[in-house]
């Protein structure tokens, strides 16, 4: 009995022992929460923190998180601790406190006397007070609940969604349907009866061009007469009174040969008539823009439609016609061009080697073509307005044959007209290949009231591509692969940016070596292309004087091969000269046999070089051999 009692007697001291610890473990289940008179919170959007650097345990398990933000003018005050929602607390609706269930704490608007107040409680989550969510933003606005946001933005929106429904719709039947929709340029009336002449301008060989075309007119060739014309007949009745087109072309589109920016290049046959009863055909370069790039074909036959750009290093414009329905997004604007097999001058610098003779000839022929764009005149005397091409490069240049080049695609030419403004002229913008770009260009800082600076662009341009063309010479020595400008110095398509970075700020230029100057003629060369990408663009050459040096230097080329030709043929001169004296020299058939004897025979010949008299004779008698010296003397 005593063992029971002392048993009883340990397990309730050990009980009484434990209630301590027990309680020391109690807060567990208790909240944590900030708890601050006064602290000044952090906001952003609808969420603020306290700032309240003090936390404690709650007292008791039922005590909830309390956050009381408080606004007064533009004071802002957060007052946090921990209160039995049982119990009533200053300025707060009782009710409020017992629906105080969640673990975040949302702000819920209070009655205050002065200013703005707000409650919010919380519990579960350790110092759940200090991160406040307002329904409304911190400064007082309403922020809008997901459910009302759609209602509002659809609201919002289908005004402005209808009005521009109405005026895409206006604009596009305005497009469409006004009766003075802008056509291709105005062009000369044209004959309407079945004339060959019409059509002769085709005949011409020619290459694929670097980006190409389409159109509604026949090009100024059209009005040769000189050779033979692969338009069939029956074309002269499908052009109206104002030259356009009435039907198609009969073309055939064949390969593409380029593609570039704005369109694509194809190689195509024309259909030429019939021949013997057999269908001929010609071929011809069709540059095809797409519908977005009106604009563009537009100005290239806007170009092209000046029949004083006609030059022998211009490609030959022989047509341009709109296919497809008009308004119709797959619609096609064509340009038809004389075709050139040997393609651009990029391709074929890159499978050829120049010889210097090659080099000069082809050089002076984009120089031309240039020259004629930037001149004021034809070269017969007639006034033309100047075209900026603003777009030269290795790829735009076709390669007629391999002493002949012709400048292409005129995309971004621009016509020099004095009637134009300042004004027009700022609107044509910063166009061109960043590689090619001079630096003025790439630094927008072009002189616009003066027209000589547009030229002054195509003639840094020129000299990249002469730079180019030199660098595939066999005169520089050894040949290396082709490289655009500038190499590797930028990467295959380098922006604005990094060109200006090199070309304006570290002033760099394509690296012409040493080996290249030890040639006369390469050293000329490379001294104009060096003037012509001057920084300066005042002290660039102009397109004509580069064409005077670079005719200099063909006439040095040609003199110097007729020498070297003149040389064997006064040799052979020479030659046949001396065998007729020795004809004339040889004696009659009554002089001694022993004389022509000696002038002929291996004997007469040792004797001629070493003579030795006859000391028996003394003089008086003579010997066959010394004869010889004698008749040769005579």
């Amino acid at each position: 009995m005593a063992r029971c009692w002392t048993l009883w007697t340990g397990i309730l001291v050990l009980l009484t022992a434990g209630v301590p610890g027990v309680q020391c473990f109690s807060h567990l289940s208790f909240n944590l929460c900030k708890w601050c008179e006064v602290s000044s919170p952090v906001c952003k959007d609808s969420v603020c923190f306290s700032n309240c650097t003090l936390s404690s345990f709650c007292t008791i398990i039922d005590e909830i998180c309390i956050a009381m933000w408080r606004k007064n003018n533009d004071t802002m005050t957060v007052h946090t601790m921990c209160h039995n929602p049982t119990l009533p607390l200053e300025g707060v609706d009782p009710d409020l406190l017992l629906n105080f269930t969640s673990r975040e704490c949302h702000m819920v608007p209070q009655p205050a006397e002065d200013g703005a107040m707000m409650v919010c409680g919380c519990r579960g989550e350790h110092e759940c007070n200090d991160k406040l969510i307002f329904g409304k933003g911190a400064n007082g606005f309403s922020k809008l609940q997901s459910k009302d946001v759609i209602p509002v933005v659809v609201v919002s929106l289908v005004p402005p969604i209808l009005v521009a429904i109405v005026a895409t719709a206006a604009f596009y039947f305005y497009r469409t349907h006004r009766p003075d929709k802008p056509g291709p340029p105005a062009r000369p009336a044209w004959p309407t009866k079945r004339t060959p002449e019409l059509y002769q301008a085709f005949d011409l060989a020619c290459g694929a061009l670097g980006e190409g075309g389409g159109g509604l007119m026949m090009g100024p060739g059209a009005e040769r007469g000189d050779a033979k014309g692969p338009f069939p007949n029956s074309m002269g009745d499908m052009t109206d009174w104002q030259g356009q087109l009435e039907e198609p072309l009969p073309i055939k589109l064949e390969v593409l040969v380029g593609k570039g920016r704005f369109a694509e290049v194809w190689r195509a046959c024309l259909l030429d008539g019939r021949k013997g009863g057999v269908n001929s055909y010609e071929t011809v370069a069709v540059k095809v823009f797409p519908a977005v790039e009106y604009v563009s074909w537009r100005n290239e036959c806007s170009i092209f439609s000046d029949p004083k750009l006609e030059h022998d290093n211009v490609v030959q414009f022989l047509a341009a016609e709109e296919r497809g329905l008009p308004g119709h997004p797959l619609r096609k604007y064509w340009l038809v061009l004389a075709y050139h097999s040997l393609g651009n001058l990029q391709d074929f610098l890159t499978a050829n080697i120049l010889s210097w003779k090659e080099l000069v000839v082809l050089a002076g022929s984009i120089a031309r073509g240039l020259a004629h764009l930037h001149s004021d005149t034809t070269p017969g005397g007639i006034p033309k307005v100047p075209v900026a091409h603003r777009d030269l490069k290795s790829s735009n240049i076709v390669v007629k044959s391999r002493k002949d080049c012709a400048l292409c695609d005129f995309g971004l030419a621009l016509r020099l007209d004095l009637s134009l403004t300042v004004d027009d002229y700022a609107n044509s913008g910063q166009v061109g290949t960043a590689r090619y770009m001079a630096p003025e260009v790439l630094e927008s800082r072009v002189n616009l009231e003066d027209l000589e600076a547009f030229k002054q662009m195509d003639v840094y341009s020129m000299a990249l591509v002469h730079w180019e063309m030199a660098s595939r010479c066999q005169a520089v020595g050894e040949v290396k692969s082709y490289e655009p400008a500038f190499g590797s110095k930028v990467c295959e398509q380098p922006c604005v940016d990094s060109m200006r970075d090199l070309v304006l700020r570290d002033r760099g230029r394509p690296d012409i070596p040493s080996a290249w100057m030890q040639h006369q003629g390469m050293s000329v060369f490379c001294s104009t292309v060096t003037e012509c990408w001057d920084h300066d663009p005042e002290a660039r050459l102009t397109a004509h004087c580069v064409v005077e040096r670079f005719n200099v230097l063909q006439q040095e080329e040609e003199e110097q091969e007729g020498g070297q030709e003149e040389e064997p043929r006064r040799e052979a001169d020479g030659e046949e000269d001396g065998e007729r004296e020795k004809d004339s020299e040889t004696p009659d058939n009554d002089q001694s046999p022993s004389l022509s004897t000696a002038a002929s025979s291996p004997s007469s010949s040792s004797s001629l070089q070493n003579p030795q008299p006859d000391s028996k004779t003394g003089g008086a008698e003579v010997s066959h051999d010394s004869l010889g010296p004698a008749g040769t003397v005579v």
